[in-house]
């Protein structure tokens, strides 16, 4: 904790010495609070106070109830108090008319750092966050036994934004033409890498519309291979495995593992679904596409380029929601995709209504959510039903109903990727109006429409000025043994470097030093661990062969896990169109999946 605790004072005096002020008594509190309250006060308490700064950006004041567990004066908390000074005024509390946007970068960098630090949580917070899982679909079922849910309205908000879409995947699915692929995640039946082609396990209601001979054999004349594939009834179903995996030190993010067959044609669905909906126009169709307009699944630049406008202009609002993926109802992606028979049945017969958790020992037997994340298809439906809730908002804004020419209008003023929303802020109450009737929760804290400040897809913005702190995620590496923390630790490095923080750089530079003896600069194309800066790279020696040159550093070489599957796997392996060619890999058919090791070699490499 040493070093954490190093590495905050270092950026706390480079901060202060680029708002001329000092941070010499901040680093002392600090001390005496990690003393007391251990890594909770890097990783959870100060967090706290970045997020109440936050609000008090948005409201416009330092409210009575924010930085509670700080002393203040006139209001103002006394920590980090040079860098507030120049914000507020220090005896109302009111923002200033021109705040210092260096302090306001600052205040995010020094208490957000550690905000996303990949630590596990404490077991009482970890049980906690199952019980909300749980506790989700306990509202579900509230909101589905007395909500007022209009699915015609929205079935015709979907049809404007999604129909050609829809229409196009609806034809692909009639015509068996959809193109399934395994993940390189783990499963429920515990399957990995190239064993995924030899399914073993297949669902009645799969076999329904995606016929085992049509999708997971090479071609028909291996239709023996029937006769090792077990065809579950719906009783038998394996339902999904509901695990933790690490998000912050105050919770952790849940997420569910499907099954191996059912993930393999959830792939087949969604990859239609966003390829025709991120297109500008739909095959077979000449008019425009509205939805890729608004809906963006690849890139996240277009979020951030509207939250860094909006920041400026104040037209337009960024809105985050709680549990977003565990509150899309099944009703809502019903009136989604009502109209389209096929397309509704492959989005039914793909989504487990199964779930199991190990941690409270517990099996939910009908789920009332859409899916959990973990499913290939809850990002992009999460996002169409957050879109077609936000255009229902705006018409009841407009108090008429839309169509094609005014949705056009509205480009630029609306985007969604997964949960992080765009809106016009005029919009704001009506929209936040219909995602609350819709059962959804908006977290307010995270949501921003009043003030200078937005964030939208790891982008934050005030007036314009970006001001995404860059965060810690993983500990000091002790040796080149840690080699997650290795990897971390010189991007981590990299990325202050590009902010301008060239002093904290510098001494880590030292610290990688001590384990990475050969640190040269190179390119951010290179594959080697090296330093970013804006000086050249220095080569060490010309290959003889190409004249390219050289320098000497490390480079992470992944352990892919060795595992093969029948001729017949492998044959449907080759055979299934992919845009990830595993054919780049001599060795594919031998090792596969996500690496299990990854060690650290020191390589001539080019620097660029």
């Amino acid at each position: 904790m040493k070093s954490m605790m190093d590495l905050w004072r270092r950026l706390a005096d480079e901060l202060a010495s680029w708002c001329h002020t000092s941070a010499t008594l901040d680093y002392k509190k600090l001390e005496s609070r990690v003393e007391y309250e251990g890594l909770s006060f890097l990783t959870i308490t100060l967090p706290s106070f970045g997020k109440d700064f936050e609000r008090s950006l948005e409201v416009g004041f330092v409210e009575s109830n924010s930085f509670s567990s700080f002393k203040k004066k006139n209001g103002l908390p006394l920590f980090l108090g040079g860098f507030l000074s120049q914000i507020f005024d220090i005896s109302s509390g009111v923002l200033l008319t021109e705040p210092c946007k260096d302090s306001i970068l600052a205040i995010r960098q020094l208490t957000l750092l550690f905000s996303k630090i990949l630590l596990p949580c404490s077991n009482a917070r970890e049980i906690g966050a199952f019980q909300s899982y749980v506790k989700c679909e306990e509202d579900l079922e509230e909101w589905e036994s007395r909500h007022d849910f209009d699915a015609s309205a929205f079935n015709r908000v979907s049809r404007l934004l999604f129909g050609d879409v829809f229409s196009k995947v609806d034809q692909l699915v009639y015509n068996n033409e959809l193109i399934p692929r395994h993940g390189p995640g783990s499963t429920a039946d515990r399957i990995s890498g190239n064993q995924k082609y030899d399914l073993f396990s297949w669902t009645q209601r799969l076999e329904s519309l995606f016929p085992f001979g049509e999708y997971a054999i090479p071609n028909w004349r291996y239709n023996y291979r029937y006769d090792d594939v077990k065809i579950l009834e719906p009783g038998e179903e394996i339902p999904v495995k509901v695990i933790s995996v690490p998000k912050t030190l105050r919770t952790p993010r849940i997420i569910a593992m499907e099954p191996a067959h059912v993930q393999y044609m959830q792939q087949a669905v969604s990859l239609a679904l966003t390829e025709h909906l991120e297109s500008e126009t739909v095959a077979g169709n000449s008019r425009i596409n509205l939805a890729h307009y608004f809906l963006g699944f690849s890139h996240q630049e277009p979020n951030r380029h509207l939250a860094a406008r909006g920041s400026i202009r104040g037209d337009l609002a960024t809105l985050d929601l709680s549990e977003a993926s565990d509150r899309v109802h099944i009703q809502h992606v019903e009136a989604l995709f009502h109209g389209f028979p096929s397309l509704w049945e492959a989005i039914q017969v793909t989504r487990s209504s199964k779930a199991e958790i190990p941690a409270l020992g517990l099996s939910l037997w009908s789920l009332r959510k859409y899916a959990s994340m973990g499913s290939a298809l809850c990002f992009p439906i999460e996002a169409m039903v957050f879109l077609a809730a936000i255009f229902l908002g705006i018409e009841e804004k407009l108090k008429r109903p839309l169509d094609r020419k005014s949705i056009i209008d509205l480009r630029g003023k609306v985007r969604v990727y997964g949960d992080d929303l765009i809106v016009p802020v005029d919009c704001v109450p009506a929209i936040l109006d219909v995602l609350a009737r819709l059962g959804f929760k908006v977290n307010v804290n995270k949501s921003f429409w009043n003030g200078k400040f937005r964030e939208s897809c790891g982008g934050d913005y005030y007036d314009g000025t970006d001001v995404t702190p860059v965060r810690f995620r993983r500990r000091f590496p002790r040796d080149r043994g840690d080699v997650s923390e290795v990897i971390s630790l010189v991007a981590f490095r990299n990325h202050l470097y590009e902010r301008g923080l060239w002093q904290t750089t510098s001494w880590l530079d030292k610290k990688i030093g001590k384990v990475l003896p050969h640190f040269p600069i190179v390119e951010p194309t290179s594959p080697g661990l090296g330093r970013r800066s804006f000086l050249p790279y220095q080569a060490e020696k010309i290959d003889v062969d190409t004249q390219a040159p050289r320098v000497r550093a490390f480079v992470s070489i992944p352990r892919i896990p060795a595992n093969s599957a029948s001729g017949e796997g492998s044959l449907l392996k080759c055979l299934l169109p992919s845009r990830t060619l595993p054919f780049e890999d001599i060795r594919h058919l031998e090792r596969s999946g996500r690496p299990s090791v990854v060690d650290i070699k020191l390589r001539w490499i080019v620097p660029f």
